[in-house]
């Protein structure tokens, strides 16, 4: 451990793949494998102080290796624990909406879904406050918003988020890029499972649709 506090970055990151990456095939442990290893790098680094930046990140790999398993239950308490641990050693903003943003996904997995919404909503206003609209995060952080507004089928504020966004990705990120056509095709689901959609709001679905695998 004392060794490691005097590395530098690159070196330190190449020693920290082991927790998550075979050394021979270069692939992601995952599954049991990959619970055991979050584990094991819990107990190494959880002697420090909570104020030691590698002793979070060492909680963040637990709580991965939890959902890995699919433990969520378990990678819920870590989260939420992480979350707490940060704040109150006063952790960078952009720190803490990442952790948010690892909690609102663990929400929704167990079925908590207002308190997905509530999170990622969060998470979409902190965003937008750090780094404004024109931002890659922001973009993806209204779509994590967008799909919980969508799964609580709550579609005109879905359809409002997504109509003022979608045109953000395509400027800053491109038509072809993973986030706008996640984007897109979450307006489309909006559009087309509200039980009060139009003619016209089907019509556009299907379009939205037709063009997303065109492009994709």
């Amino acid at each position: 451990e004392a060794e490691e506090n005097n590395l530098d970055m690159k070196v330190f990151n190449e020693r920290w793949r082991r927790w998550h990456t075979c050394g021979l095939c270069e692939q992601e442990y995952h599954g049991v494998v990959r619970c055991a290893l979050g584990w094991a790098c819990w107990k190494t680094y959880v002697g420090r102080p909570e104020t030691d930046e590698i002793r979070g990140v060492a909680m963040n790999v637990l709580g991965n290796g939890l959902i890995s398993a699919k433990h969520y239950e378990d990678a819920l308490t870590v989260q939420e624990a992480e979350l707490s641990m940060l704040r109150r050693v006063g952790a960078p903003e952009h720190s803490i909406l990442v952790a948010q943003t690892n909690l609102s996904t663990t929400y929704a997995r167990i079925g908590r879904h207002e308190q997905a919404l509530q999170m990622s909503r969060d998470v979409y206003s902190g965003e937008l406050k750090l780094y404004g609209e024109e931002h890659g995060r922001t973009v993806v952080a209204a779509c994590n918003y967008a799909t919980s507004l969508v799964g609580l089928e709550r579609f005109e504020e879905a359809k409002s988020l997504l109509r003022k966004m979608i045109p953000v990705a395509q400027r800053i990120l491109g038509d072809s890029h993973d986030h706008t056509l996640s984007m897109r095709s979450i307006y489309a689901n909006a559009l087309y499972q509200d039980t009060c959609a139009t003619l016209d709001d089907l019509s556009e679905a299907v379009t939205t649709l037709e063009d997303i695998e065109q492009i994709a």
